[in-house]
């Protein structure tokens, strides 16, 4: 997760606190800051709380922005913004070459750098990156502050849309025919959508064997092992190795994402392809 940080530092853990509830695989925060006082201070909080216990899992790093001068306090001229460019560019390249999934939080810190993280994102995201904006219900600046939620409180973590520059020929001519925004949004939405399915075609069609197609089909479909060696006369051991393979082929499809590739992240990826296909068919 990489964030934007000013003088709130809830902000930084109430968004985890909502990434790690819907099963995100976090384990690091970057957060990107001024040099300010306020926000020094700010700093000083998530470094406390992220050595306790709270987050055994998940570290902390601080990236503070700079110019050739040294660390910035504030935005008041084109090289301060310079280096807010360079800081996030920076940070959301190097997870995008680890293979990490980002997910930037754009509601901390003064407008601009939320302007910036957005810019950044649509250079560099890829298409399971995400940008997030924070709202909490009945909070206002100079409230108490609360790093954690309880159960039932409102709270929203809210998709901003990312319009990515490697589709920009394709959007510009888009835009000079839509009057709504909300239509270009939606437009742009349904476009990723087509070809994130495309891909999965690909892999489908090009990267898997036609055995291992046919029990991946039916393992998206819900059967297990057993069941998948019954349809199709072949023994359970065959099956598993087949999906084994599917397995292997799929990391590497995914370039490598942390944690596990398996049956669950199979039928994750595909399962809805194959509804869409056969009800094509």
């Amino acid at each position: 997760m990489i964030c934007t940080l000013g003088v709130e530092p809830q902000v930084v853990t109430i968004t985890l606190d909502c990434l790690l509830a819907e099963g995100a695989p976090v384990d690091e925060v970057v957060a990107v800051h001024t040099e300010d006082a306020g926000v020094r201070e700010a700093l000083a909080v998530l470094e406390e709380e992220f050595s306790g216990v709270i987050y055994p899992s998940v570290t902390l790093r601080a990236v503070p922005v700079t110019v050739p001068g040294g660390p910035v306090a504030d935005f008041r001229g084109e090289d301060e913004l310079r280096g807010l460019l360079r800081a996030l560019y920076t940070e959301v390249r190097r997870a995008r070459e680890q293979g990490r999934v980002v997910h930037l939080c754009v509601s901390g810190g003064r407008k601009v750098m939320g302007i910036m993280a957005v810019v950044v994102a649509q250079l560099l995201f890829g298409p399971e990156d995400r940008a997030w904006h924070l709202v909490t219900e009945g909070w206002r600046p100079g409230a108490e502050r609360r790093l954690h939620l309880p159960p039932g409180e409102k709270v929203w973590l809210v998709p901003v849309p990312v319009l990515r520059w490697s589709e920009a020929a394709t959007l510009m001519r888009t835009v000079a025919e839509l009057d709504d925004p909300a239509a270009v949004v939606e437009w742009y939405e349904k476009l990723s959508r087509e070809a994130r399915e495309r891909r999965k075609g690909e892999f489908i069609r090009r990267w898997l064997t036609p055995a291992e197609r046919e029990v991946v089909r039916l393992a998206c479909k819900g059967l297990d092992n057993a069941a998948i060696a019954r349809a199709l006369f072949k023994g359970e051991q065959t099956v598993a190795n087949q999906l084994g393979a599917a397995y292997e082929k799929l990391r590497e499809w995914l370039e490598y994402p942390e944690g596990n590739v398996d049956r669950s992240r199979l039928i994750a990826e595909f399962a809805p392809y194959f509804v869409f296909t056969e009800e094509e068919g």
